[in-house]
């Protein structure tokens, strides 16, 4: 049997499996400056689409799309206490401007800043400076912005997509005239989310609220949904905060009510980021590479042409095969490079392309095509007419969908378990335990975490807040 592409495999060393995937399918690199990467033209295709996607959702909600300055003022974080405190050993700092030639000849700062400036870990803080100015009246609220940017968060121990000093997300930052509304926006971008994450990415999640210890600092309440990974770890996939006043009254965000008596607002705060590409490889893909599922997928339907030499007749022959998939909808692209096709096939298995299509001058002449379908692995193929392919073509892609869901579905519903031996649990076993949210008040919990490093993830919705779900996480 032909070996995997991917060495090592998923049993044999999950963390560098996944590692290698990335590589296999182009999509990032780790960049020179520590702790960064490079998103490559693959991996950011699959990001374009995660925007664009989360976008429509978040503009159906009525929010509108701002951008805010990347560099704040270090007395800004200073106006919240424990604000500051949560992202303090994460901040990357800017102390100096302008370079000068240095005695050895080099580069060095040259004029120190009157104020430092803090690279954006989050812009609660710059936001709230602008909401101040721009709300007065009641008439003002709600205001709802959201910006698409980049953060810089110095991690310690940095993984592609995962966790890396510098990433891509969106944050929204909502402001409401009371509690109830800030709380419901709150839960309203929550399930959004999981209903994107679960629809376009086919994701599962737990939805829930965090415990206190795991609220984001400042925050009143922290919302968020949990996705389990193939082994049996969780990830937080994304988070959505009510903030209550707390942020309101450092920035001094007020408006003036009906009655004429001056309020402050309440906000919220909420985004996903490039972490959920690192998802999507953890969840879905296999010992030979990368599966996408169709609706994110950059490319759905991978023509290549069989041939042992350039052929341009059969090139055409795939092109327009191509343009009519086009025309239905669906992105398909024609490999016609000068290259091996066995090559052209492992690209396409290690890019995660969800149906592939194989045509020769034999299928040309005949009127057929054979086609793969990448959820199945390597034996799924059928050979089918051309004009019967085409009309399968959109059912086919759902059926990938809908598949890779259900297997993302079931792995989570058959490793969560309920127990009360979190000790007994963990030290036999992975995947997600169910406990009573008591346990979090039992003084022997601190040292089951720190036995087995492990941290409660989310207390579940569905559960009233009666469960917590205890995990290792990523």
């Amino acid at each position: 049997m032909t070996p995997n592409a991917i060495t090592p495999t998923r049993a044999q060393d999950f963390p560098e499996w996944y590692q290698q995937v990335i590589r296999a399918a182009d999509l990032a690199e780790s960049s020179p400056v520590r702790g960064c990467m490079t998103i490559k033209p693959n991996g950011y295709a699959i990001w374009e689409g995660l925007q664009a996607a989360f976008d429509r959702e978040i503009k159906a909600m009525g929010v509108r799309n701002a951008y805010f300055p990347l560099l704040i003022p270090l007395s800004y974080f200073s106006r919240e206490a424990q604000h500051v405190d949560g992202f303090a050993k994460e901040c990357a700092v800017v102390t100096h401007h302008r370079l000068e030639a240095g005695p050895d000849g080099g580069l060095q700062p040259a004029a120190p800043l009157e104020e430092p400036l803090v690279v954006r870990p989050t812009s609660e803080m710059i936001i709230g400076d602008a909401m101040a100015r721009w709300v007065q009246s009641y008439r003002d609220l709600p205001l709802k912005l959201n910006q698409w940017a980049n953060v810089m968060r110095w991690e310690m121990r940095p993984r592609l997509f995962l966790r890396t000093s510098e990433f891509l997300w969106q944050e929204g930052h909502n402001a409401f005239a009371t509690a109830d509304e800030a709380d419901a926006d709150a839960r309203a971008v929550l399930d959004m989310y999981v209903r994107v994450a679960r629809e376009v990415l086919a994701l599962p999640s737990i939805p829930g609220r965090k415990t206190e210890d795991e609220t984001f600092p400042g925050a009143e309440v922290t919302y968020t949904f949990e996705m389990m990974m193939q082994d049996g770890k969780a990830l937080q996939s994304g988070t959505s905060h009510h903030m209550g006043q707390n942020f309101a009254r450092s920035c001094g965000i007020k408006y003036q009510d009906k009655d004429g008596r001056e309020q402050y607002a309440h906000t919220t705060s909420w985004g996903v980021s490039s972490r959920l590409i690192g998802a999507l490889i953890m969840t879905h893909a296999d010992d030979d590479g990368l599966v996408l599922p169709p609706r994110i997928a950059p490319e759905q339907v991978a023509i290549l042409p069989i041939t042992k030499s350039p052929d341009a007749a059969l090139t055409e022959h795939c092109q327009a095969l191509a343009e009519q998939l086009r025309a239905a909808g669906i992105r398909a692209e024609v490999d016609a490079r000068d290259m091996r096709t066995p090559d052209k096939i492992w690209g396409a298995l290690k890019r995660g392309v969800p149906l592939r299509v194989e045509i020769g001058g034999r299928e040309a002449a005949a009127g057929t095509v054979t086609h793969v379908r990448r959820d199945l692995g390597r034996g799924s193929k059928a050979t089918a007419p051309v004009q019967h392919f085409l009309g399968a073509a959109r059912g086919l892609l759902d059926e990938v969908q809908q598949n890779l869901l259900a297997r993302a579905e079931q792995r989570l519903r058959e490793n969560t378990h309920d127990t009360e031996d979190l000790d007994g649990f963990f030290a036999h076993g992975t995947g997600f335990a169910r406990a009573p949210a008591s346990v979090l008040q039992d003084p022997s919990f601190t040292e089951v975490k720190k036995r087995h490093g492990v941290t409660p993830r989310c207390m579940p919705f569905a559960d009233g807040g009666e469960s917590v779900i205890i995990a290792r996480a990523y």
